[in-house]
């Protein structure tokens, strides 16, 4: 199976979809425990929430689940968040903190799965990034994920709906966060924070290199803005219904931006 899906656009906006794949390979999904076969930590629906947003994006999108290699993570295997608790490259728990293999994967068994899966992804991207550049002299990544609202093993309390990461400003220039974070915070009845919980995974962090002209934001959406949150992780049309022109004007106003040289 292939690991990566590409749409390709004109428009300097690229989205990256590391999170919503499902594909599991048989030999891998048999190690899962029952727990693991759940898959319950896919940023469900979100290439549906997205899809038909903006004219002409560039979409890459990995099939694969997160279980078997999580896309965004750095794959050196170095922890995003030192200190805090979080899932790694190959994921031994799952979100709660509860154990998803009957049989982990060994440290060659890792090695082999970052060529196979996490590498086609990320070399799919970057040509995506580098594409879109050459057209508009920058790119514009926005990386597109979404998590429960409530997981007490990851934060406290609940999370707020829109959740942006540039790694506190160093991702993108300061124009692209605040198109971002102001029509956030101009969505009435949603919440949101800057570099909150959430500061971009490490695909935020690798791409998000401005004085090159490739800027990268991630947004992490609490799913009870669109979704339910247990399985089988029913699509709420209504409420996703209401969400999607916002996250339209986000898109719209990073595009124009990408167009306007104001990047350059």
């Amino acid at each position: 199976m292939n690991p990566v899906e590409v749409t390709r656009g004109e428009s300097p906006v690229v989205l990256g979809l590391p999170h919503t794949g499902t594909h599991v390979p048989q030999d891998i999904r048999a190690r899962l425990n029952a727990r693991g076969k759940g898959l319950s930590d896919t940023d469900w629906n979100i290439h549906k929430l997205y899809d038909g947003l903006l004219e002409g994006v560039t979409t890459v999108r990995a099939t694969f689940h997160r279980y078997v290699i999580d896309a965004n993570r750095d794959p050196s295997g170095q922890s995003l968040y030192p200190g805090q608790n979080t899932t790694g490259l190959v994921p031994l728990t799952d979100f709660d903190g509860e154990a998803i293999w009957d049989e982990p994967p060994s440290g060659g068994e890792v090695e082999y799965r970052r060529e196979t899966w996490h590498a086609p992804y990320h070399a799919a991207l970057d040509a995506e990034l580098e594409r879109v550049k050459a057209i508009h002299g920058v790119a514009i990544l926005y990386d597109c994920h979404s998590i429960r609202s409530h997981i007490p093993f990851l934060f406290e309390g609940t999370l707020p709906d829109f959740n942006i990461g540039t790694n506190e400003g160093a991702t993108c220039a300061p124009a692209v966060a605040e198109a971002v974070d102001a029509t956030c915070r101009a969505a009435e009845g949603y919440s949101c924070v800057m570099n909150g919980r959430f500061k971009g995974g490490w695909t935020t962090r690798h791409y998000g290199r401005p004085a090159e002209g490739l800027h990268a934001i991630q947004m992490e959406l609490a799913q009870s803005t669109y979704m339910e949150e247990s399985p089988p992780w029913p699509y709420l049309h209504e409420r996703a219904g209401a969400l999607r022109p916002h996250l339209a004007d986000i898109l719209k106003r990073l595009d124009d931006l990408g167009r306007s040289g104001a990047l350059s």
